[in-house]
């Protein structure tokens, strides 16, 4: 039988990441993502001895979490059973084959009630540029190339936790709406966050210069937030669970009231006996 095609090509995934990281540049998202994961630590109330982070960019964060392992962005993780209380997965989920995959290694990873962040680009990211190439190319070539990767959904996304066995899973996203100067810089920007097309489909021919020329004047005309600037939206989508212990509370089943009816009835049968009395 057949291996079926990966949807992402991971040597090209690689290479990019090698890029970013022998450049040792430090991007504006990456940035956002240690402040919001430092924001959530703190809401959790724990302090961690065993903590781990996957990622593509080691550098980064090694210097926000000198303590953490540094785990390799890999399909098979570098991680042992049961040996860390909290492992963060940054930014890399969404170059995934198997994101599930990945979620189950990471909760087999953690110890019993351990922590689980996860930070990845959602949906509505470059909503604006996808618009301006796709208009672009359909007025040049007459049809369209495989350019951008699928990307997860708020809306589904927070189920992979429960089918990855997380419990308490709770799923939110934060969207930034970066000003550029052109498609050009936004275009540059996206290569130095190794964030660039790695889909196996994607077509491996340079691409004409006039394609971007037409597409720049589509963004433009659109998106110009100011005068000869345009705007770019990020959507940094954020998964967070625990690794199930006996301590945890129990949620409800959906229309399982909170307390029980008999108790319910007895409050107001109380608080009316007492009304009567007045």
């Amino acid at each position: 039988m057949d291996t079926p095609p990966r949807l992402f090509d991971r040597a090209t995934i690689l290479r990019n990441q090698k890029r970013v990281n022998q450049k040792q540049s430090e991007n504006f998202l990456l940035r956002e993502l240690a402040h919001e994961f430092t924001e959530r630590l703190a809401d959790s109330n724990r302090v961690f001895a065993r903590p781990a982070i996957v990622t593509g960019f080691p550098n980064f964060w090694k210097k926000w979490m000198p303590s953490a392992k540094i785990v390799t962005d890999e399909e098979f993780l570098n991680l042992t059973l049961e040996d860390h209380d909290l492992i963060i997965h940054a930014m890399c989920l969404h170059w995934s084959n198997d994101p599930v995959g990945q979620l189950i290694q990471c909760n087999r990873a953690l110890r019993s009630d351990g922590f689980f962040m996860c930070a990845l680009l959602g949906g509505n990211t470059l909503i604006e540029l996808k618009h301006a190439l796709s208009a672009a190319e359909l007025t040049i070539s007459n049809g369209l190339s495989d350019r951008f990767s699928p990307m997860a959904e708020i809306r589904s996304i927070g189920d992979l936790l429960q089918r990855a066995g997380f419990a308490l899973p709770v799923a939110d996203s934060v969207k930034h709406n970066v000003v550029y100067d052109s498609i050009y810089h936004l275009m540059r920007d996206l290569r130095d966050m190794g964030e660039t097309n790695a889909l196996s489909s994607r077509n491996k021919r340079f691409t004409r210069s006039k394609l971007f020329e037409e597409a720049n004047k589509v963004y433009l005309k659109k998106y110009k937030p100011q005068k000869n600037k345009i705007m770019a939206t990020f959507e940094l989508i954020f998964l967070a669970g625990w690794s199930p212990d006996v301590s945890q509370p129990n949620p409800l089943r959906p229309g399982a009231p909170a307390k029980p009816l008999g108790e319910v009835l007895s409050h107001f049968e109380s608080h009316s006996d007492k009304n009567e009395e007045i």
